[in-house]
């Protein structure tokens, strides 16, 4: 009888398929420089922003993984650094029962795209409080991202073969 209820119970998760579930949304490291205040503030505002955006995984354990999005902000007003700010925001996520492009997928498109918001408006906060402008960052389409990822690393493995 035992038997047969363990065999029921893996026969139903293995019907319940994937599962995805966050766990909690954080802010893993945030930094803020303005080196050329106050000096910056009595210039005119012409800003040029330039934004770098890197992810990370990592298995905690079991079927949790954490996902690291990092967002680099540089604004320069005219040749002067107004501002550098970072954040990595960072999530637990709770993923089970997905085949290996599937979960790459997962880590390296979908988890980012839930953590941008929350990171976009962390860096406004943080702008904001340096007494700029917020910076309104555009979406970011994260599944274009991935696939010129995967491209750019199937485009070296084919050059190395070569």
């Amino acid at each position: 009888m035992i038997e047969q209820s363990s065999n029921d119970a893996m026969a139903d998760q293995s019907a319940q398929g994937p599962q995805f579930a966050l766990q909690r949304v954080y802010v893993r490291d945030l930094s803020f420089e303005a080196p050329k205040s106050p000096e910056i503030f009595r210039q005119d505002w012409t800003p040029g922003i330039s934004l770098d955006i890197n992810t990370r995984q990592n298995n905690l354990e079991g079927d949790f993984y954490e996902v690291v999005l990092t967002l680099s902000v540089t604004v320069k007003n005219g040749e002067d650094v107004a501002f550098i700010a970072e954040v990595q925001q960072a999530g637990i996520f709770l993923i089970k029962g997905l085949d290996a492009p599937s979960m790459s997928h997962t880590l390296g498109a979908f988890c980012p795209n839930i953590l941008f918001p929350y990171a976009r408006e962390t860096l406004d906060s943080l702008v904001i409080r340096g007494t700029f402008p917020a910076l309104m960052l555009a979406p970011v389409n994260f599944d274009a991202l991935y696939a010129q990822e995967l491209s750019r690393q199937q485009n070296v493995g084919s050059d190395s073969i070569q």
